[in-house]
């Protein structure tokens, strides 16, 4: 695959308006935990608070990745996309304009799940326009919209310092407008936009094995980029005592390495396939979690977990490589549960962090904890992988497993 080949196929507009739209709603999805410091001063959370207020828009995200994702299969993508833009200025001026007490603050972070369901109609609008040996590329390049999570976290601490937090949630309505906007004129729906079903048979996903496969790979993936996202600035502060902004700077480093690489995940889960690059990859993980759980040096903790977060980052790239080869006709609802399931995983990321450090009075019992279940998610695509050659449509095909 050449980006020659990539040009010369499907609609290069839509699929720049679905990295556009999943970028600016990253960024406001992830925006609480990118100004939890400021947050924590003002409502004076405790550790445990803290993982709850930066994981609640992750947990709705999921939730409302459900909803789009059958959306997206009955009435389009795009139709989809523009709903959810408007839908989202509401938690946004909200913050702004109010957001005093803890009960706002909850409502608040559950209603900008709503950008976090951008994941369900942004990668089915590049993927319906793109031919199968073309699927990791296309959805490595709408996926890597997550690197809107760089915008928040780079400057979010930035702005926050001049304007407070609340201000920092007025700012964030001028590129999510300019989006949707630009959205309107250059996209369109892919003409393979399959007939709309009865809602009960995009459910029937569910009893395929295989969907709880990629569920459970992606909770780890998927859901260990976002949740470490929403939860290393507190981190970097609480462990290692730096400034909000300083500690801005390097969630930002980190995020950067996972957002970057997802694409790249994609391209070479097409040429050597998903299930081998995946399984390098969630070793690759591992093995850098718990190299954060010594609690080395800042300097060496920077490392392992930008090293970390590219195996994530790529890894969400492989998974989505995979995803639609095997399920074709259902992308709009199947991406929905996957993701939704990795934002189920981004949720508890947090909620373990914050709450094993409040029962144990160290970070490290937390990042033993995920690099655990990063070396389960290994064994199970060992097991997962046998089934998959066997019974896989696709295997008669020219693309790689």
């Amino acid at each position: 695959m050449s980006l020659k080949e990539l040009r010369s196929h499907g609609h290069a507009p839509s699929l720049l308006g679905s990295f556009l739209y999943f970028d600016v709603s990253f960024m406001i999805w992830v925006l609480l935990g990118a100004l939890g410091v400021y947050i924590t001063k003002d409502f004076g959370l405790s550790p445990s608070q803290k993982g709850l207020i930066v994981a609640i828009p992750i947990l709705s995200g999921s939730l409302f990745r459900l909803l789009f994702g059958v959306l997206t299969d009955r009435i389009g993508p795009r139709k989809t996309a523009v709903g959810g833009m408007l839908v989202t200025t509401i938690p946004l001026l909200w913050g702004w304009l109010s957001g005093t007490h803890i009960a706002e603050l909850y409502g608040i972070g559950f209603l900008l799940g709503i950008a976090g369901a951008s994941f369900s109609a942004a990668l089915p609008m590049a993927s319906r326009w793109y031919p199968p040996h073309l699927q990791g590329a296309a959805m490595g390049i709408a996926g890597a919209g997550n690197s809107g999570t760089l915008l928040a976290t780079l400057f979010g601490p930035r702005l926050a310092e001049h304007y407070g937090w609340n201000g920092v949630m007025g700012i964030a309505l001028l590129p999510l407008l300019c989006t949707l906007l630009l959205y309107l004129f250059i996209t369109k729906d892919a003409p393979s936009q399959p007939a709309a079903k009865p809602v009960k048979d995009y459910l029937n996903v569910l009893k395929v094995k295989d969907t709880w496969y990629f569920c459970l790979l992606y909770c780890v993936t998927f859901g260990g980029f976002v949740g470490l996202t929403s939860f290393l600035s507190i981190f970097f502060v609480d462990q290692y005592h730096l400034p909000s902004v300083s500690a801005g700077n390097f969630v930002t480093l980190c995020v950067a390495a996972g957002s970057i690489v997802r694409p790249i995940g994609g391209m070479i889960a097409d040429r050597i396939g998903g299930i081998r690059l995946l399984s390098y990859l969630l070793i690759g993980a591992t093995l850098c979690m718990l190299g954060v759980s010594q609690l080395p040096s800042l300097s060496l903790a920077t490392v392992l977990l930008f090293a970390g977060m590219s195996c994530l980052g790529m890894g969400n790239g492989a998974v989505f490589q995979l995803v639609p080869q095997r399920f074709k006709n259902e992308i709009g609802v199947i991406t929905g549960i996957v993701g939704a399931a990795g934002g189920v995983g981004g949720f508890f990321v947090p909620i373990i962090l914050g709450s094993l450090k409040e029962l144990s009075g160290t970070y490290a019992s937390g990042f033993i904890v995920y690099s655990l279940i990063g070396g389960c998610a290994f064994v199970l695509l060992m097991v997962a992988q046998s089934a998959w050659k066997k019974t896989w449509a696709l295997q008669k095909s020219s693309i790689k497993l």
